[in-house]
Protein backbone atom coordinates (compact mmCIF):
# COMPACT_ATOMS: atom_id res chain seq x y z
CA UNK A 1 0.00 0.00 0.00
CA UNK A 2 1.66 3.78 -1.16
CA UNK A 3 2.16 5.76 1.48
CA UNK A 4 -0.83 8.08 0.76
CA UNK A 5 -3.27 5.58 0.83
CA UNK A 6 -1.87 4.14 4.04
CA UNK A 7 -2.01 7.85 5.78
CA UNK A 8 -5.78 8.62 4.34
CA UNK A 9 -6.63 4.82 5.99
CA UNK A 10 -5.18 5.66 8.86
CA UNK A 11 -7.23 9.18 9.08
CA UNK A 12 -10.10 7.09 8.29
CA UNK A 13 -10.00 4.41 10.97
CA UNK A 14 -9.16 7.29 13.81
CA UNK A 15 -11.98 9.52 12.70
CA UNK A 16 -14.57 6.32 12.72
CA UNK A 17 -13.04 5.53 16.16
CA UNK A 18 -13.62 8.95 17.74
CA UNK A 19 -17.05 9.11 15.98
CA UNK A 20 -18.19 6.19 17.61
CA UNK A 21 -16.85 7.18 21.30
CA UNK A 22 -19.18 10.28 20.56
CA UNK A 23 -21.92 8.78 20.03
CA UNK A 24 -21.62 6.35 23.08
CA UNK A 25 -21.03 9.31 25.54
CA UNK A 26 -24.02 9.55 27.99
CA UNK A 27 -26.98 12.07 26.70
CA UNK A 28 -29.11 14.37 28.89
CA UNK A 29 -32.88 13.55 28.79
CA UNK A 30 -35.33 16.35 29.36
CA UNK A 31 -38.95 16.54 28.94
CA UNK A 32 -41.93 18.92 29.68
CA UNK A 33 -43.91 17.66 32.71
CA UNK A 34 -47.39 18.98 33.37
CA UNK A 35 -46.83 19.33 37.39
CA UNK A 36 -50.42 19.87 39.63
CA UNK A 37 -50.02 22.02 42.87
CA UNK A 38 -51.68 21.95 45.08
CA UNK A 39 -51.27 25.52 47.32
CA UNK A 40 -52.07 25.86 50.81
CA UNK A 41 -52.22 30.09 50.91
CA UNK A 42 -53.04 32.46 53.57
CA UNK A 43 -56.56 32.95 52.29
CA UNK A 44 -57.46 29.14 51.36
CA UNK A 45 -56.75 26.41 49.00
CA UNK A 46 -55.77 26.89 45.81
CA UNK A 47 -54.74 24.48 42.77
CA UNK A 48 -53.11 24.84 39.36
CA UNK A 49 -51.47 22.67 36.44
CA UNK A 50 -48.13 23.85 35.10
CA UNK A 51 -45.78 22.44 32.49
CA UNK A 52 -42.38 22.34 33.97
CA UNK A 53 -39.04 22.21 32.76
CA UNK A 54 -35.98 21.36 34.28
CA UNK A 55 -32.52 21.77 32.42
CA UNK A 56 -28.63 21.22 33.69
CA UNK A 57 -25.41 22.79 32.34
CA UNK A 58 -22.18 21.34 33.33
CA UNK A 59 -20.31 23.86 35.60
CA UNK A 60 -17.01 23.11 36.83
CA UNK A 61 -17.34 20.03 38.91
CA UNK A 62 -21.34 19.95 39.16
CA UNK A 63 -24.38 21.09 37.43
CA UNK A 64 -26.46 24.20 37.32
CA UNK A 65 -29.97 23.16 37.34
CA UNK A 66 -32.65 25.68 36.31
CA UNK A 67 -36.56 24.81 36.87
CA UNK A 68 -38.64 26.89 34.69
CA UNK A 69 -42.96 27.41 34.80
CA UNK A 70 -44.46 27.91 32.00
CA UNK A 71 -47.65 28.89 33.51
CA UNK A 72 -48.36 30.54 36.73
CA UNK A 73 -49.22 29.22 39.61
CA UNK A 74 -51.01 29.93 42.77
CA UNK A 75 -53.03 33.95 42.94
CA UNK A 76 -52.95 37.04 45.70
CA UNK A 77 -55.83 38.85 46.90
CA UNK A 78 -53.67 41.81 46.28
CA UNK A 79 -51.86 43.36 44.10
CA UNK A 80 -47.96 42.06 44.48
CA UNK A 81 -45.37 45.26 43.49
CA UNK A 82 -42.66 45.11 42.12
CA UNK A 83 -40.18 42.86 44.27
CA UNK A 84 -42.69 41.99 46.76
CA UNK A 85 -42.52 37.69 45.83
CA UNK A 86 -39.43 35.49 46.41
CA UNK A 87 -39.72 31.84 45.12
CA UNK A 88 -37.72 28.95 45.71
CA UNK A 89 -38.59 25.35 45.28
CA UNK A 90 -37.15 22.04 45.63
CA UNK A 91 -35.95 19.08 43.27
CA UNK A 92 -36.02 15.93 44.21
CA UNK A 93 -33.31 13.19 43.05
CA UNK A 94 -33.90 9.69 42.04
CA UNK A 95 -31.96 7.31 40.33
CA UNK A 96 -28.56 6.62 41.46
CA UNK A 97 -28.72 9.93 43.94
CA UNK A 98 -31.01 10.85 46.61
CA UNK A 99 -32.47 13.98 48.70
CA UNK A 100 -32.95 16.94 46.96
CA UNK A 101 -31.46 20.08 46.12
CA UNK A 102 -33.26 23.69 46.71
CA UNK A 103 -33.03 26.08 43.49
CA UNK A 104 -33.94 29.93 44.13
CA UNK A 105 -34.59 32.81 41.93
CA UNK A 106 -35.02 36.80 42.20
CA UNK A 107 -37.92 38.55 43.47
CA UNK A 108 -40.88 39.55 40.81
CA UNK A 109 -39.42 42.56 38.74
CA UNK A 110 -42.72 42.99 37.34
CA UNK A 111 -46.03 43.87 39.92
CA UNK A 112 -48.43 40.85 39.98
CA UNK A 113 -52.02 42.38 39.47
CA UNK A 114 -54.54 40.96 42.49
CA UNK A 115 -56.25 37.96 41.43
CA UNK A 116 -54.09 36.97 38.92
CA UNK A 117 -52.20 33.39 38.54
CA UNK A 118 -48.71 34.55 39.97
CA UNK A 119 -45.99 33.65 37.16
CA UNK A 120 -42.15 32.20 38.54
CA UNK A 121 -39.20 33.29 37.33
CA UNK A 122 -36.58 30.69 36.55
CA UNK A 123 -35.08 28.85 39.77
CA UNK A 124 -31.40 27.68 39.54
CA UNK A 125 -29.06 25.86 42.09
CA UNK A 126 -25.71 24.07 41.90
CA UNK A 127 -26.08 20.13 41.98
CA UNK A 128 -22.39 18.13 42.84
CA UNK A 129 -23.07 14.47 41.94
CA UNK A 130 -22.46 11.84 45.49
CA UNK A 131 -22.81 8.87 43.44
CA UNK A 132 -22.62 8.16 39.87
CA UNK A 133 -24.94 6.91 37.56
CA UNK A 134 -28.34 8.57 35.66
CA UNK A 135 -29.65 10.60 38.29
CA UNK A 136 -33.27 12.32 37.77
CA UNK A 137 -34.59 15.53 38.50
CA UNK A 138 -38.58 16.06 39.53
CA UNK A 139 -40.87 19.26 40.44
CA UNK A 140 -40.70 19.00 43.95
CA UNK A 141 -42.12 21.79 46.84
CA UNK A 142 -42.48 25.27 45.44
CA UNK A 143 -42.41 27.99 48.18
CA UNK A 144 -43.62 31.28 47.52
CA UNK A 145 -43.11 34.43 50.11
CA UNK A 146 -44.99 37.74 49.72
CA UNK A 147 -45.93 40.51 51.89
CA UNK A 148 -45.05 38.58 55.29
CA UNK A 149 -46.80 35.62 54.47
CA UNK A 150 -46.00 31.89 53.03
CA UNK A 151 -47.00 29.90 50.41
CA UNK A 152 -46.59 26.32 49.42
CA UNK A 153 -47.45 24.65 46.72
CA UNK A 154 -47.31 20.97 46.87
CA UNK A 155 -47.36 18.63 43.34
CA UNK A 156 -50.19 15.89 43.78
CA UNK A 157 -50.04 14.16 40.82
CA UNK A 158 -46.91 11.89 41.44
CA UNK A 159 -45.28 14.40 38.61
CA UNK A 160 -42.23 11.94 36.13
CA UNK A 161 -38.76 13.76 35.86
CA UNK A 162 -38.32 16.52 34.14
CA UNK A 163 -34.29 15.55 33.22
CA UNK A 164 -32.20 12.62 33.90
CA UNK A 165 -28.54 13.02 33.67
CA UNK A 166 -25.89 10.10 33.44
CA UNK A 167 -23.11 11.80 35.56
CA UNK A 168 -20.15 10.42 37.30
CA UNK A 169 -19.26 11.39 41.43
CA UNK A 170 -15.88 13.21 41.34
CA UNK A 171 -16.60 15.67 39.07
CA UNK A 172 -16.40 13.50 35.56
CA UNK A 173 -20.20 13.98 34.65
CA UNK A 174 -21.17 14.42 31.23
CA UNK A 175 -24.30 16.14 29.48
CA UNK A 176 -23.21 14.44 25.64
CA UNK A 177 -20.32 15.99 25.40
CA UNK A 178 -17.30 14.05 24.34
CA UNK A 179 -13.95 14.21 27.14
CA UNK A 180 -11.08 13.57 28.09
CA UNK A 181 -8.11 12.98 26.19
CA UNK A 182 -4.48 12.17 26.13
CA UNK A 183 -2.90 14.24 28.36
CA UNK A 184 0.62 14.04 26.09
CA UNK A 185 -1.41 15.84 23.55
CA UNK A 186 -2.42 19.20 25.08
CA UNK A 187 -1.37 22.40 24.60
CA UNK A 188 1.92 23.53 26.35
CA UNK A 189 2.08 19.97 28.50
CA UNK A 190 5.76 19.98 27.19
CA UNK A 191 5.73 16.24 25.73
CA UNK A 192 6.10 16.38 22.18
CA UNK A 193 5.61 13.49 19.77
CA UNK A 194 8.45 11.84 17.18
CA UNK A 195 8.44 12.93 14.07
CA UNK A 196 11.25 11.72 12.03
CA UNK A 197 9.66 10.92 9.08
CA UNK A 198 6.74 9.57 7.48
CA UNK A 199 5.88 6.12 9.60
CA UNK A 200 6.14 8.09 13.05
CA UNK A 201 3.69 10.74 11.28
CA UNK A 202 1.45 8.33 10.74
CA UNK A 203 1.80 6.62 14.01
CA UNK A 204 1.12 9.70 15.31
CA UNK A 205 -2.09 9.93 13.71
CA UNK A 206 -3.43 6.83 15.05
CA UNK A 207 -2.36 7.97 18.71
CA UNK A 208 -3.90 11.03 18.10
CA UNK A 209 -7.49 9.77 17.27
CA UNK A 210 -9.53 12.52 18.96
CA UNK A 211 -7.58 15.10 17.91
CA UNK A 212 -8.02 14.18 14.49
CA UNK A 213 -12.05 13.86 14.86
CA UNK A 214 -12.20 17.46 16.72
CA UNK A 215 -10.22 18.99 13.76
CA UNK A 216 -12.17 16.91 11.45
CA UNK A 217 -10.87 17.47 7.65
CA UNK A 218 -8.63 20.48 8.23
CA UNK A 219 -6.35 18.55 10.67
CA UNK A 220 -5.92 15.73 8.07
CA UNK A 221 -4.96 18.03 5.13
CA UNK A 222 -2.32 19.43 7.08
CA UNK A 223 -0.74 16.26 8.22
CA UNK A 224 -0.88 15.32 4.40
CA UNK A 225 0.93 18.62 3.24
CA UNK A 226 3.08 18.25 6.16
CA UNK A 227 3.91 14.34 5.25
CA UNK A 228 4.37 15.56 1.54
CA UNK A 229 6.93 17.87 2.83
CA UNK A 230 9.09 15.72 4.75
CA UNK A 231 8.89 12.87 1.84
CA UNK A 232 12.55 11.64 1.26
CA UNK A 233 13.72 12.31 -2.38
CA UNK A 234 13.83 9.71 -4.91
Amino acid sequence: MSYRKRTAALASAAALAGSAVWMAAPVARAEVVDVNYQCKTPIGDKSAVSPIDIKGVKSGSGYRITMSWQKGVSSSPVELGKGAMTPSATIALGGADSGSLTVTGPANDAAIPANTPIKINDLSGTYTPKKSGEVTFTAGVLTIKALGTTTTCTPTNDPGPSLTLDVTAGGGGTTGSAQGGDPGSGSGSGAELPQTGPEDSALALGTLGGTVLLAGAAGALWLSRRNQGARPGR
